[in-house]
């Protein structure tokens, strides 16, 4: 009895300390951006061997960087000490490399920077989260003081002010102006781009309007069509045309050349009128009703269904509950096929360094006071993940150099953001981030039926991006880890978009590898046997899709009676801000 009385009166100074480290945690600090890094610097205190360490090697590359720059004031040739990363374009005009004082400023910057996520990646004794969460709110910091990002410590934005006398700051100053009314950092013009005019272009009606989605039906391209149709699940966190960008970068035009009667969704953008929409409701009143509108007007029993992004993991939930509710071959779904799709969230990518219980609930109060989560909060969390390339690549060039942001359709489609009811983006965030449980069978219910994703016998298409941060490829191969039926893996080169949205060009911009899948192999054991081509692989996802899509025929009508067509494409729903 006094043993167990020591060992309780011990442990409750240390449950309460805990306690009150985490509620201020959670209060003051909700988004992980200081407490990470006083962990980092509590850790480092605690281990003073290691310290000692660190410390020494500092010294060690120190020495090294006063000789490379004894050697470069005196006019002498030296190797530098230390490189940019192969992706950072900061320093690549060859003034940083040319100049004795450029480089030595560049190198005195890339040493510390680098010096300093190394420990913070090496941490001893704390958690990998926390070491990840430190290094990254540091990262963003040491970016944002790069010498590149200021006037004085820019050669090619003085240069380019002394070339242009002066017009260029002059240049700067309005794209600043612009940019602070517009209230974002622009990465392209919106002036050049008009949806339904140069952007999402390809013909089409809608053909289902509800408070949650348009439905729209493309006009056949080809004199025959096949029998099983394909509909497409976009993500709602984002504008749908994406995969209608233009003619040239179309999926949907692709597809529609190909042969396929084709359909997309086109979510509402939501206020707080509809905070209450639930995860249920996406499905029931989103998914499964566009099914049977695609039924109806193909005049099909059987439909493809392929999803993207969040989507996809939509539509992983959607197949496991139309298997729970029907017996496989009364399925209406044939097949599914899956865009860098997550169902796994254990590992969920770089965005993991925005999400824990602090985080969470920041979040959910946020959302549950506005009634939803607005696009520009999220489109800003994305943009920082990447912030040199997202941020300060505009900066630089926009305010310093007074450039125009060139075209670029995708960063358009990228700027024209979209929100998220506060009830169903709390039960996404909860349910499938933080407690994972898309993957456990039956932990969640949706629609009425317990989800179960082994329950999910139809073939499947999956395709993942080399380069993706937001759904990590081997992260997202773990689907086949789950799904009963027949499988075919794809990994793309480039991103999350570009890895996607990869038209069939001559020569070839890209390579993709495919391969079966086993249920139980791992992403590496994939990878192992996996074949590579160079190329898109839209062709390789023609060639499994065709056989299972029956016979060629005449294309169905583009509405019926039940379905009748309400306005043409794009709709109206994709043009709401």
């Amino acid at each position: 009895m006094t043993t167990s009385k020591l060992s309780t009166s011990a442990v409750a100074p240390h449950r309460t300390f805990r306690a009150v480290h985490e509620a201020v945690e959670a209060n003051l600090d909700p988004l992980g951006v200081a407490m990470p890094l006083v962990h980092a610097q509590l850790a480092w205190l605690m281990h003073p061997q290691e310290l000692a360490e660190a410390a020494s090697d500092f010294s060690t590359r120190m020495l090294a960087l006063q000789w490379h720059s004894w050697q470069r004031m005196l006019g002498l040739p030296c190797d530098d000490v230390v490189s940019p990363n192969p992706d950072d374009n900061r320093f690549a005009d060859s003034v940083w490399q040319d100049s004795a004082t450029w480089d030595v400023t560049k190198e005195w910057y890339l040493m510390a920077t680098h010096h300093i996520q190394d420990m913070l990646y090496q941490t001893p004794g704390l958690s990998n989260r926390d070491r990840r969460r430190a290094a990254f709110w540091w990262r963003k910091w040491l970016n944002a003081m790069a010498p590149t990002n200021f006037l004085l410590t820019n050669p090619v934005a003085m240069r380019k002010a002394v070339e242009t006398n002066g017009e260029s700051l002059l240049r700067g100053m309005r794209n600043f102006i612009d940019d602070l009314q517009a209230g974002n950092i622009r990465m392209t013009r919106p002036d050049d781009f008009q949806v339904g005019g140069n952007l999402a272009t390809t013909p089409g009606k809608v053909v289902l309007r509800n408070r949650l989605l348009e439905l729209i039906h493309y006009t056949p391209t080809a004199a025959q069509t096949y029998r099983v149709p394909l509909l497409i699940v976009t993500p709602w966190i984002n504008k749908f045309y994406i995969l209608d960008l233009t003619p040239k970068k179309s999926m949907v035009k692709f597809l529609l050349d190909q042969g396929f009667d084709v359909y997309i969704t086109s979510w509402k953008n939501p206020g707080a009128e509809l905070a209450d929409v639930g995860f249920d409701d996406y499905l029931s009143e989103g998914i499964a009703t566009a099914v049977e509108a695609v039924r109806s007007i193909a005049k099909s029993e059987k439909i493809h269904a392929a999803g993207y992004c969040i989507g996809g993991a939509a539509l992983a939930a959607y197949m496991a509950w139309a298997n729970r509710r029907h017996a496989p071959q009364e399925v209406p779904v044939a097949s599914a096929t899956f865009f860098t799709t997550l169902v796994d969230y254990h590992k969920p990518g770089d965005i993991e360094v925005f999400l824990d219980e602090g985080s969470f609930h920041f979040l959910a109060r946020n959302m549950e006071q506005k009634g939803f989560l607005d696009g520009k909060e999220m489109a800003a969390a994305f943009r920082l993940l990447r912030s040199n390339s997202l941020i300060w690549h505009y900066v630089v060039h926009g305010y310093l150099y007074g450039e125009a942001p060139p075209p670029f359709d995708v960063l358009y489609w990228n700027m024209d953001t979209t929100r998220m009811p506060a009830k169903m983006h709390t039960w996404y965030l909860r349910n499938f981030y933080l407690d994972n449980k898309l993957i456990k069978r039956d932990a969640i219910e949706v629609a009425g039926y317990p989800v179960d994703l082994t329950r999910i016998v139809q073939p499947v298409y999956a395709v993942a991006a080399a380069d993706d941060h937001i759904a990590p490829w081997k992260q997202a191969y773990r689907l086949n880890n789950f799904v009963s039926g027949p499988k075919r893996y794809v990994l793309s080169s480039s991103g999350h978009i570009l890895g996607i949205v990869n038209p069939v060009v001559t020569p070839p911009k890209r390579e993709y590898w495919v391969g079966g899948a086993e249920r139980h192999d791992s992403a590496e054991e994939w990878q192992e046997r996996a074949e590579h081509h160079a190329g898109s692989w839209w062709q390789d996802w023609m060639n499994w899709l065709k056989p299972q899509s029956g016979v060629l025929g005449e294309p169905p009508a583009l509405a019926n009676k039940k379905y009748p067509a309400v306005a043409d494409a794009p709709g109206t729903y994709v043009l709401e801000s």
